[in-house]
């Protein structure tokens, strides 16, 4: 006769055998977990790009683009450079995205249209992307790939002194530029207002 196993008994068998460990592939299937996980990203990025040039709103373009940067900071953590990733989602999403909204926000009249208009470029920007996506797939087929046999690692004390020493000009350069876009939009933005209320 089978013994009754009260929940008390159940939980203490179960905390007797430690935490449940994810092994390295997915269940039933025997994909790796960090192969799945950049196919997803990868895709993500992928998609988003695609509807960034072919969406014809351009506000959600720009959503769209913060999308596509922050699949590449995945992209980023899982090459074992999390700094870069930081620097991806603090820099990117975090400051030109945004600052690249409010410009369009800014900017935009409420007269004006807020569609993308059909380019007349597009065949030869179609030939152009061709030849390019050509010229890429040649140099990574001809190009021998050498595989790491471990994750890489970045030490994040050597990249601070180096960014706040060495290149401490470059960084704060970036900053005002970012910051002289700002004040233009919102320049931009007065003066087609204060036009409009003279011409009424």
């Amino acid at each position: 006769m089978l013994a009754a196993i009260t929940p008390a008994t159940g939980t203490a068998e179960r905390a007797a055998k430690g935490p449940v460990e994810i092994g390295p592939t997915i269940p039933f299937t025997g994909i790796p977990w960090d192969d799945a996980l950049f196919v997803l990203l990868a895709g993500t990025m992928l998609t988003f790009g695609l509807a960034v040039v072919l969406m014809k709103d351009i506000i959600r373009c720009g959503l769209a683009m913060m999308v596509c940067f922050g699949a590449l900071a995945g992209i980023y953590v899982m090459a074992g450079a999390p700094l870069v990733a930081a620097a991806q989602v603090l820099v990117y999403i975090g400051a030109i995205s945004v600052l690249v909204l409010f410009a369009i926000m800014l900017t935009q009249t409420k007269s004006a249209s807020t569609r993308l208009a059909f380019q007349t470029q597009a065949v030869p920007a179609a030939v152009a992307a061709i030849v390019f996506l050509v010229v890429t797939l040649l140099a990574v087929v001809s190009t021998t790939w050498g595989g790491g046999p471990n994750r890489g690692h970045t030490d994040t004390t050597d990249v601070a002194r180096a960014l706040f020493s060495t290149w401490v000009l470059p960084f704060e350069v970036v900053g005002v530029l970012l910051l002289a876009a700002v004040i233009g939009g919102v320049f931009l933005a007065k003066r087609d207002r204060s036009a409009k209320d003279e011409s009424e």
